[in-house]
């Protein structure tokens, strides 16, 4: 608990508002007019930084997106991939939904938000990488545990994260309350797996990992620990990314060395598409 509530002081500057054991001041605006103008006054940094700093940047990015990375991402306030990577504009394409979950390809004729995305940074941007980004205390895997299908909660999010219901059927009859904490995170893991396999079966995905053109990445963000982790291979296991260590893919053969320099790494090539496909249809494992 320390822990996290040392990073929350990192990040937000500060505890504010009811947990400073202080009310509103005087003629204060109402909470939510004190956030909308935060994000206003934000913009004026962001502005300052980077539009009158770095002029050549902006100038380029006129001419068009040019990212080698792509993310996928959950939509959890807490974890911004921008932010956690000190990403600058036009480093990366994002597509962020709960639990960061890539459904499985399909060709039913309706429209897929995470799929569009997923095929514009591929084909029409030509990304290099794209990274599933999964963290700790997720909601989204948490409603897939908890299946609350029966209460409906929600009208929308209930089906939505049945795209991970294997690992659901995996961790059914596994919880106790001494092992809850750490089952939420392997069951964040494994659900972070299951995406990562089911984006490997789209086929202009699959052809370009196999051309060595396209490499996929799993990572998971633990925020209470300030920890990323980065899967070893379709199935994991997962290990501590440091930036001084070789960042090998957990499918596809091009790794990126210290200092940004690319390498291949056949020990992670993807496995046909076809087979892929079957692998998302089964339980997992480990993580």
């Amino acid at each position: 608990m320390a822990r996290i509530q040392s990073w929350r002081r990192g990040c937000c500057g500060g505890p504010a508002g009811p947990s400073s054991g202080e009310g509103p001041a005087h003629g204060a605006p109402p909470a939510e007019e004190t956030a909308l103008r935060r994000l206003v006054s934000g913009f004026g940094q962001f502005r300052h930084q980077h539009f009158e700093v770095d002029e050549e940047l902006f100038s380029r990015l006129l001419e068009g997106q040019h990212p080698e990375v792509m993310v996928i991402a959950c939509s959890d306030s807490r974890t911004d991939p921008a932010i956690i990577c000190g990403a600058r504009p036009g480093d990366l394409f994002v597509v962020r939904n709960v639990a960061a979950l890539v459904p499985p390809p399909t060709d039913d004729g309706q429209p897929h938000g995470t799929a569009s995305a997923i095929e514009f940074g591929v084909k029409a941007l030509g990304v290099r990488h794209v990274v599933v980004l999964g963290h700790s205390f997720c909601a989204g895997v948490r409603c897939l545990l908890e299946h609350d299908h029966g209460a409906r909660r929600f009208d929308y999010v209930s089906d939505w994260v049945e795209v991970a219901r294997e690992v659901r059927e995996e961790m059914d009859g596994l919880v106790t309350d001494a092992e809850r904490a750490p089952l939420a995170r392997r069951a964040e893991q494994a659900t972070l797996l299951a995406s990562l396999r089911n984006l490997a079966a789209y086929p202009f995905v699959a052809e370009r990992v196999a051309a060595g053109s396209l490499s996929l990445h799993g990572w998971y963000f633990h925020f209470g620990w300030g920890v990323l982790q980065a899967a070893s291979g379709p199935r994991g296991p997962f290990r501590q990314l440091d930036p001084d260590d070789p960042l090998r893919p957990a499918i596809g053969g091009l790794q990126v060395l210290p200092g940004g320099a690319r390498a291949d790494a056949p020990h992670a090539a993807a496995p046909p598409a076809a087979r892929m496909r079957s692998a998302a249809g089964r339980g997992l494992r480990a993580v």
